[in-house]
């Protein structure tokens, strides 16, 4: 991310709203697949497919893609951001922010409603927020919120115990999303089948475990917005299936492109890729709690093994750059230039584990999930680097939802996964991989060290700057010396589209903003 971005950020932190000519902008930013000034049109159903379904839409309790992605079609936070990152004020008009930096006050767009016609209210701000409080999800504040409060007919107050910089950014998650005061006079469990929001899409019809179809949202605040009527997540669990559907015309638009694919999706005059830069970044992650993993040295070890840039170069065809650190470089505060990662040296990979409690080597599991190419070519590196240091790694592959499960019990003993910043700022990355005490135990890695936690939490209260930079750049080279994790590389958005998809926006989270495409005749 670049100084200017970091610049604007810091002056909206100051209570200066982001202009209505450049959120008319931030709106309208486009990647088009198609002819150079095409003319939009209205209607039709573009169908996306996607690698899971949906199974849950509580904005409050979930975290993985599948559901995020389909979460924020239907709720939207006071703030958002851009394809760049830039956080910019949404159902929110403005925000002012007091200069002991505790107290948030903001004021709401005139003639905002849900989908099902009604007002948006101070009311509605308030028992959203003070839910997303008392729910201990995955993406629960860490802001030390005092209060939350309405202030007469078109305003929220928000009090922090003390100043918390991130506080922006983790207003701007899609678990930060609006619904109605109690829900709308529903249950939970009737609320979240047929959810109430104020984003652009409805749902109309889903199965749990298959396909899910949107319909627009004809109160959606944003003129003119969506242009397509319905939206289709059609669930097909292998990336190649997609591409071949896609070439087919049988869908208009994939979550995933392989990277072996990207260039025939780019050359072919059908079909669009769709590549950007992204917050995330593939890794290999390590169960602590299993005695070998708890072994600093065997970590280290297997991490200088790995030939990263080989490994971005085979498993990503150019598309990916190698991980130097665990921030990406479209995070501010990254340390990926010039860079912290261990070195590629095995010779000193032999020496760490001939340090370690295991100097013989053991037998590990590998898990990774089905119907991912990628991931299962990672592995078989990964496998052949190992063994060069007497490591014998077995590759346990299931499919995506026992995947899910299974780390989520700690049930693996090495992975391959996607860590994902869900906003803008570095301690949402951090929070995630790193605390202990989190949702996720250090991303389900149980992964402990007190130097990290304690910077950490000064990171959060530090001003944005030179000291903060400093904090962020020493969290990155205490993980990247402990392996509790290996970043592989920095992942690209890849995407594809046939030819009639035009405006297709993809955010650095991975998320579309469907409300901006249309379909050409």
């Amino acid at each position: 991310m670049n100084r200017s971005s970091f610049t604007r950020r810091t002056a909206r932190r100051l209570g200066l709203a982001l202009p209505a000519a450049a959120l008319a902008a931030a709106l309208t930013l486009t990647g088009c697949a198609g002819s150079a000034e095409p003319v939009p049109t209205a209607g039709g159903t573009l169908t996306y497919g996607r690698l899971a379904p949906v199974d849950n839409l509580d904005l409050h309790t979930q975290i993985t893609a599948n559901n995020a992605f389909a979460i924020d079609k239907i709720f939207e936070p006071l703030v958002s951001f851009t394809e760049s990152g830039e956080i910019v004020d949404w159902i929110a008009e403005s925000h002012e922010i007091s200069e002991d930096g505790k107290t948030y006050t903001f004021t709401l767009r005139d003639g905002v409603q849900f989908s099902d016609g009604t007002d948006v209210t101070p009311a509605d701000v308030v028992f959203s927020l003070k839910r997303h409080i008392e729910v201990p999800g995955p993406l629960a504040f860490t802001a030390p919120v005092a209060d939350v409060v309405a202030k007469g007919d078109n305003q929220v107050v928000i009090t922090l115990d003390t100043p918390y910089t991130p506080f922006l950014s983790e207003l701007a998650n899609f678990a930060a999303g609006i619904a109605p005061a109690d829900f709308g006079g529903k249950t939970e469990e009737e609320f979240f089948k047929a959810p109430v929001g104020t984003g652009p899409f409805v749902v109309s019809e889903w199965d749990p475990a298959g396909d899910l179809t949107f319909v627009k949202n004809e109160h959606y605040w944003q003129d003119g917005k969506p242009a397509i009527d319905s939206l289709v997540y059609k669930f097909i669990a292998d990336d190649n299936q997609q591409l071949q559907q896609l070439t087919a015309g049988q869908l208009d638009a994939i979550e995933q492109v392989p990277a072996a694919n990207a260039e025939s999706v780019k050359s072919n005059a059908a079909t669009a890729l769709s590549q950007s830069d992204s917050w995330a970044i593939e890794q290999i992650f390590f169960n602590t709690k299993k005695p070998e993993f708890a072994d600093r040295n065997v970590r280290r070890a297997i991490a200088q093994t790995l030939d990263l840039e080989g490994i971005a170069k085979a498993t990503t065809f150019g598309t990916s750059h190698a991980a130097t650190s665990l921030i990406p470089p479209t995070i501010e505060y990254s340390a990926a230039d010039p860079g912290v990662a261990l070195a590629y040296d095995v010779d000193a990979a032999k020496a760490d584990l001939a340090a370690s409690a295991y100097p013989d080597g053991f037998t590990a599991k590998l898990l990774i999930p089905s119907g991912n190419a990628q991931r299962s070519q990672i592995a078989q590196i990964v496998q052949e680097s190992a063994a060069k240091i007497g490591i014998t790694i077995e590759i346990d592959q299931v499919d995506i939802a026992t995947f899910r499960e299974r780390f989520k019990a700690f049930d693996y003993d090495m992975m391959i996964n996607s860590g994902q910043s869900d906003a803008p700022d570095p301690n949402g990355l951090v929070t995630f991989q790193a605390d202990p005490e989190g949702f996720s135990q250090s991303f389900w890695t149980s992964y402990t060290n007190d130097d990290v936690t304690k910077l950490m939490h000064e990171g959060r209260t530090t001003a944005d700057g030179p000291e903060r930079q400093k904090i962020y750049e020493e969290i990155q080279q205490i993980l990247a010396d402990d392996a509790p994790y290996i970043p592989l590389y920095f992942a690209s958005n890849l995407k594809g589209t046939t030819s009639k998809v035009n405006d297709f926006v993809v955010l650095p989270n991975g998320s579309v903003r469907f409300q901006d495409a249309w379909l050409s005749e």
